[in-house]
Order: C-alpha cells, then sequence, then structure tokens
C-alpha cells in the first residue's frame, strides 16, 4: 500500500489520541517498517491492519468502525491532494463513477505498480447507484467511509447501503447509495 495512507492513518490517530499514544503504539506493535512510514514509500497492507487493531485498542472504537471512519478522513486528504478529481464532477454519482475510468486511471500513470481495487458502477434508478467493490485488501469499511465522505464533500443527503460478501481471501461489497428524498 502507498505509505500516504499510512502518514493519514498516523494523523488521524494523533488527532484521536495524541502524539504519545500514536508513539507507543508504533512502539508496540511489530511493523515491516519499524513504525517508520514515509509518504511515498510502500508497505504490507499488514502493516496497515495492524495499526487499525492497535489503534482500536487504543481508542476502544471497534476496528470496521475505526476503517470507516479513517475513510472520511482519507477522503477528506483526497480533496486536498487532488481537487482537480472533484472539481470537474457535477454531483457524487459522476465522482463515484469516474473512480475506475479516470481516477485509477490517472493513479497508475503515476505509480504503475499500485494494486488498486476495482469499482463497477451501474446506475440502478435516476436517484441511484450501485457500486460493487474487489480487492485482495480487507477494506470493506474504509471503502463504505470513503464513499460516505464523498457524499458529504458534496453536500447532498443520501444513504449508504453496503452488503459485504468478502471471504478470507478476497474483499467484495456491494455499495448502494441513493439520494434521499426531498
Amino acid at each position: 500500500m502507498k505509505g500516504i495512507v499510512f502518514v493519514e492513518l498516523l494523523k488521524m490517530a494523533e488527532d484521536l489520541v495524541g502524539e504519545a499514544a500514536v508513539d507507543a503504539v508504533l512502539d508496540s506493535t511489530p511493523l515491516s517498517s519499524g513504525g517508520a512510514f514515509t509518504a511515498v514509500g510502500d508497505y504490507p497492507c499488514s502493516d496497515l491492519m495492524a495499526l487499525v487493531q492497535a489503534f482500536s485498542r487504543a481508542t476502544t472504537v471497534p476496528g470496521d468502525e475505526l476503517q470507516r471512519r479513517f475513510g472520511h478522513w482519507m477522503m477528506d486528504a483526497f480533496k486536498t491532494y487532488y481537487p482537480g478529481f472533484f472539481e470537474t464532477k457535477p454531483d457524487v454519482m459522476a465522482m463515484l463513477e469516474a473512480i475506475e475510468g479516470e481516477v485509477h486511471v490517472e493513479v497508475r500513470k503515476i505509480y504503475p505498480n499500485a494494486e488498486l481495487p476495482t469499482f463497477a458502477t451501474e446506475r440502478i434508478a435516476p436517484d441511484a447507484l450501485r457500486m460493487d467493490y474487489s480487492s485482495s485488501r480487507p477494506l470493506v469499511p474504509f471503502c463504505q467511509g470513503l464513499i460516505e465522505g464523498c457524499v458529504g464533500h458534496f453536500g447532498v443527503a443520501a444513504s449508504v447501503a453496503a452488503r459485504d460478501f468478502s471471504t478470507p481471501e478476497a474483499a467484495r461489497a456491494e455499495f448502494t447509495i441513493r439520494y434521499d428524498p426531498q
């Protein structure tokens, strides 16, 4: 996984529990990097999962909920780092539809070896979108948080329903994003 994800997780954790607690978690959690992360580095997903579990224990926030909150946090980071992706989209549905065909295309140009999840989208109604997520990484709650954060960015009232079909070998989920009736 790209280091920016780890750097942002540590920033969020500092906001939640403070720098001293983050340092204590880094010191006590076995990590391949020894606990040092750079935004441009590559690190195993197992390190991310170890940190999520360690921060879950430190905050008493369940791991899946912490992942979901981290998805919100990362969406805010993406808006800051990559505003151009958001400025050209008229609404949340258009943004979500653009992830596979536009956003990931650009990510692969910068990071050709990046292992990205896949997203297939389908408009199931004028006010609803189904988004299928597949990944080798167990990050369904994180993905849900990203989607919820995207909805929040566009300032619309919408629901995000998730159905998790993950197995021990792969993560797979179906998200239904539906605008709330006005």
